[in-house]
């Protein structure tokens, strides 16, 4: 694996994948903590599998502590921290009903899981960068490869070409992308889409509706990139 600048090796966490049956990669919460219950049982999960969130579990949706709380509790879940978490941590943004623990627990969040020949970050790898050289900002908010284009294409998951295979949310999907060495799970569970699960093993996919609009969001921002399912490798 292509290492990452010291400073983002210290928020990289290594997963053994040997220590689970089944492995989850799942998109964005944003505090949809019905959805998220309704998704664990729809997976029938136990406590021998792992679940993985691409991060932004909070902010938007009715119940981020309830999030919080659940994904903070299980010792069968872990997340990487989103620009939603970062944004609570610079002070940018406010939750009146996290603690002071619950924040020093989204400040020791990894910014970069991984599994064999996988990557788990929020927003996805600049393809014209150097590892070494990403920023918390770069795996956090990576999307167009447009200056100053955030929603313009060619996106990064278009040009980016391994070697790993990056999970991803942050993007707003019409439907899930999987491409050989890019899938974006962030279907947009907060603005009515669907709360959406990849297994790791298998390539599954499993998805649940909404309960709700929770809040409403601009179709100029929610993606529907023309790309094939591919075969996992």
């Amino acid at each position: 694996m292509t290492p990452f600048s010291e400073a983002i090796e210290a928020d990289h966490r290594r997963v053994n994948v040997a220590n689970w049956d089944q492995i989850y990669i799942v998109g964005d919460p944003h505090g949809c903590l019905t959805e998220l219950d309704e998704l664990c049982a729809t997976l029938d999960l136990t406590d021998n599998d792992l679940v993985v969130f691409v991060g932004d579990i909070v902010r938007k949706g009715p119940d981020s502590k309830g999030v919080v709380d659940r994904v903070r509790n299980a010792p069968n879940m872990l997340t990487v921290r989103g620009n939603n978490e970062e944004k609570l941590l610079r002070g940018d943004k406010q939750l009146d009903e996290l603690t002071d623990d619950d924040l020093e627990w989204i400040a020791s969040l990894p910014v970069v899981i991984s599994l064999p020949n996988t990557l788990v970050v929020h927003g996805g790898i600049d393809p014209r960068k150097p590892r070494a050289d990403h920023t918390v900002d770069d795996l956090q908010n990576t999307r167009s490869m447009v200056p100053g284009g955030s929603y313009d294409p060619p996106y990064w998951f278009e040009e980016y070409a391994g070697p790993e295979r990056v999970f991803f949310g942050h993007t707003v999907l019409e439907k899930p992308v999987v491409r050989e060495h890019a899938v974006g799970l962030d279907t947009g569970c907060v603005y009515g889409g669907e709360l959406t699960a990849y297994n790791w093993r298998t390539g599954e996919l499993t998805a649940v509706p909404a309960a709700e609009t929770a809040i409403d969001r601009s179709e100029e921002k929610i993606l529907d990139p023309k790309v094939s399912v591919v075969p996992t490798p």
